[in-house]
């Protein structure tokens, strides 16, 4: 099990399990949380990590080392030797983050021993003009699938943040096959002032709400540490 760490959000959400393909969807600080996990990820299992080292695709540009170390140190981790053991690959379009996945990405997981694999922003690339919208709609389905599959034979944690753009039919398409493929579907909403901990979807519990003070808040403010 992988926690995100933060006493109030394990005691409703414990983590995520081996097999599981999850989405993190909605406020930014949810890239955030796909970092914070690549860091906890590393800690031995006695202190609620697996061990392991990450794969980490960036499909929208969002990997941040300084975070990243600053969520090490958080922890007492040298940054640089948490850094080593989180193996970024970037893609710029839809064909190149679907070639990763495909072709890439089970070969890297046998080559560190991953246990935990991170695909930023999964659907921006998707929504570019310039990809034919049959043959995106088609590639993303076989995509999140193969992900699905690949979490459930492999035994890995495969999370995705997701930030919902303006809604189109494409958009939308997207947004309902993703969270329809995915185990567990958990997101950060703003909502009349304040920041909200949704739980929309898992097999073993109930959806619930979690309100937060949106204030100023920030990753370090969000929550009491474990």
């Amino acid at each position: 099990m992988l926690s995100f760490g933060m006493s109030r959000i394990d005691e409703a959400f414990p983590g995520f399990q081996r097999g599981d393909f999850a989405v993190l969807f909605g406020h930014s600080l949810c890239k955030m949380l796909t970092f914070r996990l690549s860091v906890r990820c590393q800690l031995p299992r006695r202190k609620g990590g697996l061990s392991s080292t990450v794969v980490f695709v960036d499909g929208g540009n969002t990997f941040d080392p300084y975070a990243v170390s600053a969520t090490a140190r958080e922890y007492g981790l040298e940054p640089e030797s948490v850094l080593e053991k989180i193996f970024v690959s970037r893609a710029f379009t839809a064909y190149q983050l679907t070639a990763l996945i495909f072709e890439k990405l089970e070969e890297a997981l046998k080559r560190y021993n991953s246990k935990l694999v991170v695909i930023s922003d999964i659907a921006g690339l998707f929504l570019d003009r310039d990809v034919p919208k049959i043959e995106g709609r088609d590639l993303f389905f076989k995509m999140t699938q193969h992900l699905l599959n690949l979490a459930s034979r492999r035994q890995v944690i495969v999370v995705t943040s997701y930030f919902p753009r303006v809604y189109s039919n494409r958009s939308l398409f997207l947004e309902l096959v993703l969270y329809g493929k995915a185990c567990t579907v958990i997101g950060l909403k703003k909502s009349k002032g304040a920041l909200k901990l949704v739980l929309e979807r898992h097999s073993g519990i109930e959806p619930f709400v979690m309100d937060f003070p949106s204030n100023g808040v920030t990753m370090d403010m969000f929550m009491e540490r474990n």
